[in-house]
């Protein structure tokens, strides 16, 4: 966090680690600035309020009010900045992170899918495609619904509570919720997301620095609220990978070949005419 961004280092926001971030910490940090601007300035201008037209100096009340253009003039500048901040750089930052999504080849795309009370992650396999998901097929042993017919399902990383992310890489979440609503929101990041059942709704940034980052549900969603915690881990490309392949190890030897991982084919039976021989019967004396 910049030296500048004091109020928000004071409020105990975390460091940003996206590449949107700062624009963001830059909104916020001129708001609160702004906010403190105005609290000293009205409250100045009560206590002078105050003893300027305290009893003593003026027994009799004035129903005319202010006469000066001075308070129209202060209203209208505060107005005009609060104009300025939000049609000049919230409604912009927020088209842009809404409109201009990064191309699918260059970014990671992870589905999300929000429960009572932890998040579940999906990855596309080597063949990137998801495997096809359907409500009926949700299981405690298959918490994404992941339709066990569909092929391209086969090779799909499935994590509950963690997943893992290459650095300086566009990164799309695709939200979704079994129950609920909740909110997907990971605070370094700077970005956030209903997770609504029946709905798939992306939301994007890119990861500038390694780490484990935590992921919190920001909307009240049950009496467990409180523990529907995860972790997103931001890893270098090398770790990355090193992670997909224990996965896909560990995906392996919880039944099926591990994922990418060429099917054997079993070679035809050899054809013999001859006839079977009977079984040999076991000797009296073994």
């Amino acid at each position: 966090m910049s030296s500048l961004a004091l109020i928000n280092e004071f409020l105990g926001q975390p460091p940003n680690a996206s590449s949107h971030g700062y624009q963001i910490d830059h909104i916020l940090e001129f708001c609160h600035w702004f906010m403190g601007a105005l609290f000293l300035g009205w409250s100045a201008f009560f206590v002078f309020v105050l003893i300027r037209f305290r009893k003593g100096r003026q027994p009799a009340a004035d129903h005319h009010g202010v006469r000066s253009p001075i308070s129209t003039h202060l209203e209208f500048s505060v107005v005009l900045i609060e104009a300025v901040l939000l049609l000049g750089f919230a409604i912009p930052l927020w088209a842009k992170q809404v409109n201009q999504f990064p191309p699918g080849k260059e970014a990671l795309v992870v589905h999300v899918v929000g429960q009572q009370f932890s998040w579940n992650f999906q990855l596309a396999g080597p063949d990137g495609q998801f495997g096809r998901r359907d409500i009926s097929f949700v299981t405690n042993s298959n918490p994404m619904g992941l339709d066990p017919n569909d092929p391209a399902g086969k090779d799909d990383i499935i994590t509950q509570g963690e997943i893992h992310v290459p650095v300086n890489r566009p990164f799309i979440l695709e939200l979704a919720s079994k129950d609920v609503i909740h909110d997907f929101f990971l605070p370094h990041m700077r970005i956030a997301g209903d997770a609504i059942p029946g709905s798939l709704i992306p939301i994007w940034f890119t990861p500038l620095k390694t780490g484990t980052y935590e992921v919190i549900c920001g909307q009240l969603c049950g009496l467990g609220h409180y523990s529907m915690k995860g972790s997103l881990v931001v890893d270098t490309p090398e770790d990355y990978q090193t992670w997909l392949k224990e996965r896909a190890e560990l995906a392996g030897t919880q039944g099926g070949p591990p994922a990418g991982a060429p099917k054997a084919e079993n070679p035809p039976a050899k054809q013999d005419n001859k006839p079977a021989q009977p079984a040999a019967s076991p000797s009296p004396g073994g």
